[in-house]
């Protein structure tokens, strides 16, 4: 069973933010064994993705991780703004 992880990160990420209309999550690459999903957000809204001390973004990390695993991938995820 294929996860849609672009709709699973824009689910976790748009609850958090101010923006929620400014949240774009997009695929950059996907092979086999690797994934690369960009995040970007509202400059406002970055501090709120992020977390203090980076707990949230981990958190939204470790999420992505588990369910790429269960399909024999890896995942990685890039939080930015604009």
């Amino acid at each position: 069973m294929a996860v849609n992880y672009e709709k699973l990160i824009t689910d976790l990420v748009r609850p958090l933010v101010i923006n929620p209309d400014d949240v774009m999550v997009k695929k950059f690459s996907e092979d086999d064994k690797m994934l690369t999903i960009q995040v970007i957000v509202h400059q406002d809204d970055l501090g709120r993705v992020i977390g203090k001390n980076g707990r949230i973004a981990n958190a939204i990390r470790t999420i992505a991780y588990a369910s790429a695993s269960r399909d024999g991938k890896k995942i990685t995820i890039n939080i930015d703004s604009f």
